[in-house]
């Protein structure tokens, strides 16, 4: 398996402009039922995770006839899902996408005091990063 690289910064900048993103970020968090609609479920679910090989043509054009792209699209960013076909894009159409995606979601920080149980958990975070480098 070969390590996927990072989106180029014209990359970024093409997803930006990218109608199924702009799709997606105006349908996010809209439609929580959306899976149940969608035309994928009537499809092999093995028409949207080819081989690395094989083309993904089939499942982009199916997709792009779903009145559910932009839902799916946005559940696949937001939970960062790097394989498959996922709102008519292919893994690399997305890695370019979450960058995006990412840069226009809120920061949401919570207080450094913030515990669990007793631990605080950004202490924890910090050591537990700290050791995998």
């Amino acid at each position: 398996m070969t390590r996927a690289r990072m989106p180029r910064p014209h990359e970024v900048a093409a997803a930006r402009k990218d109608p199924r993103l702009l799709r997606a970020l105006s349908e996010r968090d809209l439609d929580p039922a959306w899976r149940t609609r969608g035309l994928c479920q009537s499809v092999d679910p093995e028409t949207f995770f080819p081989a690395p090989s094989e083309p993904a043509d089939a499942a982009v054009a199916l997709c792009r006839t779903c009145d559910v792209q932009g839902s799916c699209l946005a559940w696949a960013l937001d939970v960062g899902d790097c394989h498959g076909v996922w709102g008519a894009t292919t893994p690399r159409e997305r890695r370019a996408m979450l960058v995006a995606w990412r840069a226009e979601a809120p920061a949401v920080e919570a207080p450094a005091t913030e515990t669990l149980a007793g631990v605080n958990v950004f202490r924890v975070l910090e050591q537990v990063g700290a050791g995998s480098r």
